[in-house]
Order: structure tokens, then sequence, then C-alpha cells
């Protein structure tokens, strides 16, 4: 009541909208968001293989890895997935194919420039980091001013998605740089190494 009352402007309120969501109709947009969600995973999995060759089919791993270990961290902590966890959650997996993608483009330079594969890959990284460091931490900024506010104006919604992405943004970044990194150092000592092309 003191919420509604602060700040209220002597105009009369006139409902213009009013709807109800019943547990049968929730369950179904939950159920449908998560499809939605697995359906773009594996858009993003599709593109990342047919453009990246090689480096996309292990970002894709890495990927995959990635959305393991944030539902292991949401079944741990414990997270409750509500339409904004969800849509937190996928836009969590598009920041970490955005490190990815920094990541492959700079490597292509350096292969362009003539290095070879594994110098490529460190300095692919190396020049990489600070644009997927700035990103992150300003969407970090971002989601801890949402869960103030929110916090402050009782809107847990917003705080569910503020939490959710702060998550997965958290362990996108270990993904990218920790095991896309791992999984190409190691492919770069294999005979593989050879066809840059791919």
């Amino acid at each position: 009541a003191l919420k509604l009352e602060a700040g209220r402007l002597p105009i009369p309120i006139e409902l213009i909208q009013e709807r109800d969501v019943d547990a049968i109709l929730g369950k179904d947009s939950l159920e449908k968001s998560v499809v939605a969600g697995f359906v773009g995973l594996g858009l993003v999995l599709l593109f990342m293989t047919l453009y990246y060759r090689l480096p996309g089919v292990l970002a894709s791993v890495s990927l995959l890895i990635y959305v393991g270990l944030v539902l292991a961290i949401f079944k741990i902590i414990p997270v409750t997935l509500t339409l904004s966890g969800v849509a937190a959650v996928i836009l969590s997996v598009g920041m970490a194919v955005d490190a990815n993608i920094l990541i492959f483009e700079r490597m292509k330079e350096e292969l362009r420039a003539g290095r070879t594969l594994l110098s490529s890959i460190n300095l692919g990284f190396d020049r990489a980091w600070p644009a997927i460091r700035d990103g992150n931490v300003s969407t970090l900024i971002t989601c801890a001013i949402l869960y103030w506010f929110a916090d402050r104006l009782g809107a847990t919604i917003v705080q569910g998605f503020a939490i959710t992405l702060a998550i997965g943004v958290l362990v996108s970044m270990f993904s990218a740089i920790t095991i896309t990194r791992t999984l190409l150092r190691l492919v770069s000592t294999t005979g593989v190494s050879r066809r840059t092309n791919w």
C-alpha cells in the first residue's frame, strides 16, 4: 500500500486492461519457452559449425558444456526458472557465442598475417579478451543495477532475470576463455593443425 501511495498523482485510475494467468497457461508458456531455447541453441550450434568449421565444432562442444554447467548451477543454488529466467539463459547463450566469434575472428586475422596455428590461437585469445571482458563486465553491472532497483520496487521477475543473466554471463566467460581455448590448443597439437583452411 505504501508503494502504491508513494508518488501517486492526483488523477483517477482508469482500468484499461486486466489479465489473469492460471497455473496451466503459465506452465504451457514456460514449456514453450524452454523448447524455443533448445531450438535456438541448436540453430546457433549449426551456424557455428557451418561458418567456422572445426573451431565452430569446438565452440559447439564448449557451448554444450556451458549449458550443462549453467543448468547444474541452477540446480545447486537452486534457481527457479520463470519465463524471464529462461529469457536470461537464452541471452547468456548468445553472449557466450559472441565471445567465441570474437576469438575466432582474431584468430583468422593472425593466420592471415602468417602466424602458426598455435600462436594464432594464443594471440587471438589475448587480443579478443579485452572486448570480451568489457562486454561481460558491463552486462554484470547492468545485472547489479536491475537487481538493486527490482529489490527496492519488489519486482521479483526482474530480480530473477538479473540473477540468472549474471550467472550465465560468468559461466560464459569461463567457458569461452577456458574450455574453448583448451579444446583449440589440443587440436593444434594434432595432425589437423596442418589444415588451416578448416
